[in-house]
């Protein structure tokens, strides 16, 4: 029986495949990309993959028809079931799994749907989702064979595991945890039993749906009935999840947000005190204060490319035991397993809480002050947006400027730095800015939208996008 199948081509993205179900992701093209990436795992000498979904309406059927194309191509199929993202990565590495492929939308709304993949416990990204494409579409997969699938619960093992780092002090903390309706919701409700301290878990049923709010915890408005929560518990902190529970969001005692950098300034500290001098990896966006709080702390502070794909492969080739972006990943490689997982970062936090002289503000308040903008995306054609990243790089580097091109371009003066970045997953431009005062910030701002405006893009109106940090 010959193959061959082709995708819409929006997507193909950089670290996943993902799209709108009933427009540009079918429960045909789960089936191919179970036919088409079970035959790479094969030509990888391969046999096992490990297959899990979240909580998305439409993620049952979608996992039926890329458990029935993995079996097509021969492979064991190990179903794990319904679960957050880091549980189906917790799997593949327990059970020894040569590809794993999660069904997740991930933070997207409820119509979008999609598939993360590891092969041989790495990454699957890039050139290698683009591959995929092209195998599928020329019907190169090898000829169909048999498979077999089965059942496996490793829920309890996941929440044995998770629980095995556990290294809080005996004051007992008040937690209020918003799980979203994520596809956490289970393990949570087993977690919360065994973790020390008093536990309050709001939106807890999993609900592809998501009633409650959009399931980003990196939006503020996502996090305001965590906030209130927290405030009418008069708790320590508040933890909240995404859809899939691999990005995680934090509330202090006072009810402030911790961004994602505060957040690794205080896991880096940690973690910094048992391997000092270690590399710690934070993404371009992230505030210059967390570099510098890592090299205070006896860290090495390395600055990264965005995407998740992008620092787990990072943290393989440097050796680091931590790394974290401003979209809420964290990644443990110390005494974990270098994954992003919201959930065993929430144990990590709960510990260092736990042992903390005073309550989480104090570490937050202690931290250098900067006023900075939030994330600014802006529509750009995927023809044209590299280009613009060029232009804009060409001119700062001929006047002088002081510029790193990890990716895109990080502008550093003595007001501050201003980014601007290509999305490698949707026609956008990612910008933001970070200043020492108000007026430091306008000037980053200013200069920003100077050199869009150079390159023939419209810039955005963000006069008043300044926020605390």
């Amino acid at each position: 029986m010959t193959f061959s199948h082709k995708f819409d081509p929006t997507s193909l993205r950089e670290y996943d495949i993902r799209g709108i179900v009933g427009r540009t992701l079918k429960p045909e093209d789960a089936y191919a990309i179970g036919r088409t990436f079970g035959s790479m795992v094969a030509k990888n000498g391969g046999r096992t993959v490990a297959i899990g979904y979240d909580g998305r309406l439409s993620s049952p059927s979608l996992e039926r028809a890329l458990v029935d194309g993995a079996m097509a191509a021969g492979m064991e199929v190990l179903r794990v079931g319904c679960g957050p993202t880091p549980m189906l990565y917790f799997a593949s590495a327990e059970l020894k799994a040569d590809g794993a492929v999660m069904v997740t939308g991930s933070h997207n709304p409820p119509d979008y749907n999609g598939f993360k993949m590891m092969l041989a416990n790495k990454p699957f990204f890039g050139d290698q989702i683009r591959e995929l494409g092209r195998l599928a579409a020329a019907g190169e997969v090898g000829p169909q064979k048999p498979g077999t699938t089965r059942d496996v619960d490793v829920k309890s093992a996941y929440v044995e595991r998770l629980m095995k780092d556990w290294d809080g002090a005996d004051r007992a903390l008040r937690i209020v945890w918003d799980n979203g309706n994520s596809a956490a919701g289970e393990i949570l409700s087993l977690l919360v039993k065994k973790l020390p301290g008093t536990h309050r878990v709001l939106n807890a049923e999993i609900d592809g749906s998501f009633p409650a709010h959009h399931p980003d915890p990196t939006v503020a408005s996502n996090l305001q009935q965590l906030i209130a929560a927290v405030k009418e518990d008069d708790a320590d902190l508040g933890i909240a999840f995404d859809g899939d529970a691999d990005r995680i969001g934090v509330v202090d005692n006072t009810g402030a947000i911790l961004w994602g950098d505060q957040l690794l300034v205080v896991l880096a500290r940690d973690v910094l005190r048992d391997h000092p001098g270690a590399t710690v990896i934070a993404d371009i966006k992230a505030s210059q204060v967390l570099f510098d709080e890592i090299g205070r702390a006896g860290g090495q502070p390395l600055m990264w490319k965005t995407g998740h794909s992008l620092i787990k492969t990072k943290m393989a080739e440097t050796g680091s035991p931590l790394a974290g972006e401003m979209s809420g990943h964290i990644f443990f490689a110390d005494k974990w397993y270098g994954f992003d997982d919201a959930l065993y970062a929430s144990v990590r936090l709960l510990g260092i809480v736990s042992r903390l002289t005073g309550p989480l503000s104090d570490v937050r308040l202690a931290l250098p002050a900067t006023i900075s903008t939030p994330e600014l995306r802006f529509d750009c054609a995927d023809t044209r947006k590299f280009d613009v990243i060029t232009e804009v790089a060409a001119r700062l580097e001929k006047s002088g400027a002081t510029v790193s091109r990890i990716d895109g371009v990080r502008v550093t003066t003595p007001d501050g730095w201003w980014l601007l970045r290509a999305s490698n997953t949707q026609a956008v431009l990612v910008a933001r800015a970070e200043g020492s005062t108000h007026e430091a910030l306008d000037r980053l701002k200013a200069e920003l939208a100077s050199q869009l405006e150079l390159s023939g893009i419209h810039a955005p109106d963000f006069s008043g996008e300044n926020a605390g940090h």
